[in-house]
């Protein structure tokens, strides 16, 4: 038997999720500043498309949060 749809901590969830990933951005963002010299062209091109991605997933995150706070 399937759990009944519980939303009332989705906002909650998001926020985690928003969080975790502003932490990961900055994360990558040090780790580039910090070893720049040691990364391929490719490594850096890498971390900063998987930065653009969690700046996208992060968009989703608050649209998502806020049309929670509607309901």
């Amino acid at each position: 038997m399937a759990k009944p749809d519980n939303r009332a901590d989705n906002e909650v969830h998001l926020q985690q999720h928003v969080d975790h990933t502003i932490g990961n951005l900055h994360e990558a963002k040090d780790y580039l500043e910090e070893h720049a010299d040691e990364l391929t062209p490719d490594e850096k091109q890498n971390i900063k498309a998987k930065n653009a991605r969690r700046k996208e997933s992060m968009k989703s995150f608050i649209a998502e949060k806020r049309d929670e706070a509607q309901q």
